[in-house]
């Protein structure tokens, strides 16, 4: 299942009534339980997506992940923040929409802006209220745009949204994915695409969300890309290449010297596993908390 399919799955948000309360009893309770005892997670904060274990009731999953040090659970709807905050978790990045279209549907077109800007508008105090740092959003679908026209687009929408997020401090993450195998025609495929988008809109809750699957397909040179873009990433995403399954010896990139660099340009935000298990996927889980352990 790829993470469309499970968005779609997901159902469309509503608000709770409990936020702001709980919302600081979890960031308080975040700190008791991570890491969880006997088990460190060095200098990363590490979360996991939700998507490829929606099998598991999400309170046994909140359960599991704080029982191995995670400190939070990644891309969920908001009527999920409550339920990871009563298991002394976060939600490390928030849905703004549940829409069928949210990845093709981006900045890179004007005509998008106006739903895409009223979707964070929304949004933006709702996580801050919550205690949820990130929210996502996407470059969108090329459709016969020159890079030099996406780019002009997405700095132009940001523009308009990114005061809000500054105000609230909650940062605004435009995710990177490859056209190459999952989502043919997404404009910002490449690193250099979202970087003269950050560079545009240039503000420090306004950033990258680097996913090293996607950037391993198109484009590799994964640490030296890291190296010299941290300044405009905030979030990044893992999966094993080929196939986004396990961090494991049957995939083509060494994880525990990507969490090491990472670490290394003292990044501070959190490293979310996005894979999809093939084998016992608790147990493939915590393999993947170990090696990007550093």
């Amino acid at each position: 299942m790829r993470r469309r399919e499970a968005l779609e799955l997901l159902g469309a948000a509503t608000f709770g009534s409990r936020a702001e309360a709980r919302a600081r009893r979890g960031i308080a309770l975040k700190g008791s339980v991570w890491p969880s005892p006997g088990f460190s997670l060095g200098r990363l904060k590490q979360s996991v997506s939700r998507w490829p274990y929606h099998d598991i009731p999400l309170p046994d999953f909140c359960k599991a992940a704080t029982g191995m040090g995670l400190a939070a659970i990644d891309l969920l709807n908001p009527e999920d923040w409550d339920t990871v905050t009563d298991h002394g978790l976060i939600c490390s990045m928030g849905y703004p929409s549940s829409r069928r279209d949210f990845i093709p549907t981006g900045f890179n077109d004007r005509a998008n802006h106006a739903l895409l800007l009223h979707e964070l508008e929304q949004t933006i105090p709702l996580a801050a209220k919550h205690g949820v740092p990130n929210v996502i959003t996407m470059f969108g679908n090329r459709r016969g745009r020159s890079d030099a026209e996406g780019i002009a687009n997405c700095v132009a929408g940001l523009d308009q949204i990114k005061a809000l997020a500054e105000e609230q401090r909650v940062t605004i993450c435009v995710e990177l994915l490859n056209s190459k195998v999952d989502h043919a025609d997404y404009q910002g495929d490449h690193t250099a695409f979202g970087v003269a988008v950050m560079r545009g809109v240039a503000s420090p809750r306004v950033k990258l969300l680097y996913d090293i699957y996607h950037m391993q397909i198109m484009e590799g040179d994964i640490i030296r890309t890291i190296r010299d873009n941290a300044a405009f990433i905030g979030h990044f995403h893992t999966g094993g290449v080929p196939g986004r399954h396990e961090l494991d010896g049957t995939q083509e990139l060494t994880w525990h010297a990507i969490a090491a660099a990472i670490a290394d340009t003292g990044f501070q935000g959190f490293i979310a596993h996005e894979f999809v298990p093939t084998r016992d996927p608790l147990t493939s889980l915590r393999q993947a908390v170990e090696t990007c352990t550093v």
